[in-house]
């Protein structure tokens, strides 16, 4: 019995082939288009070029290219399984070369801490220059004072020019007074915290609205946090408001002049680097 004859493949090229090389073809069109399109900085080619030749891409220090000794492929397994840990340990060991450079000049976390306390007054003591220059232009250097400390500037206003006594509501001067503080604090105090504290003397108070010194002065410190929420853009969530009575004076309550000193609403624009 005769053998059948094998058939002749097809003549030419696969069909895929010839797909799959227009396909190529337009690649290579497409990107002669955007290399013909774009502008190459010489210098800037030379250097990266230079830089290539002359380093080793890799994950592992100084470009070697395994885990401890031996190449990473050759060693196949034996290397794979500390990978994990490697790299695991990679961004503790970076971040703490990190901290080591920049505290390792501090003998101590105290020494640490008076650097950054150091570094906070001064920036404090710049703002409360500037902000003391925006209230002499703005005529209110003798109704608010300014002091600051390295957690914070203070600006400070006599309660009587801001209440009648025994009132937490504003008066019509005050309010002139606060619509040029809230400019200053939108300002400069904007990215940080604010807080609003009300203070009185220790005279005892006792009416029908307030039971002693202590609701007095959360309900003057609560005016003016309302009063700022309403006319300023000052972000309601970086305000704080607190009443501290007559715990913190600033003079003698035995005289009417120390009286009236204590009699007082403090703002404080506290640094952005001091947590709150």
């Amino acid at each position: 019995m005769a053998k059948r004859k094998p058939e002749d493949p097809p003549a030419g090229s696969p069909a895929w082939m010839t797909t799959f090389s227009d396909l190529m073809n337009l690649l290579l069109c497409f990107f002669v288009m955007l290399f013909s399109m774009s502008s190459i900085d010489a210098t800037k080619y030379s250097e990266m070029a230079a830089a290539m030749s002359n380093s080793t891409f890799s994950i592992f220090n100084a470009g070697s290219t395994a885990i401890g000794e031996g190449i990473l492929i050759s060693n196949g397994v034996s290397q794979l399984n500390d990978l994990d840990e490697y790299i695991s340990n990679a961004g503790r060991n970076a971040d703490s070369e990190t901290d080591s450079d920049n505290y390792e000049k501090y003998d101590s976390a105290e020494a640490l801490e008076e650097a950054l306390n150091e570094k906070n007054l001064e920036s404090n003591e710049e703002l409360a220059e500037t902000v003391q220059e925006a209230l002499v232009e703005d005529s209110l250097a003798d109704q608010v004072s300014v002091s600051f400390t390295a957690q914070y500037v203070q600006l400070s206003m006599k309660g009587a020019l801001l209440f009648d006594s025994g009132s937490d509501s504003l008066k019509d001067q005050a309010k002139e007074v606060l619509d040029k503080v809230g400019v200053i604090l939108e300002r400069y105090g904007s990215n940080s915290t604010i807080e609003i504290e009300g203070h009185t003397d220790n005279v005892p108070i006792h009416s029908a609205r307030f039971a002693d010194n202590e609701e007095l002065s959360s309900a003057r410190a609560l005016s003016v946090f309302y009063y700022l929420t309403e006319t300023t853009s000052l972000d309601p969530s970086d305000l704080r408001h607190a009443g501290m009575g007559d715990r913190v004076p600033v003079a003698d309550n035995s005289t009417e002049e120390g009286r009236s000193r204590n009699r007082r609403v403090e703002i404080r624009i506290y640094n952005p680097s001091t947590t709150y």
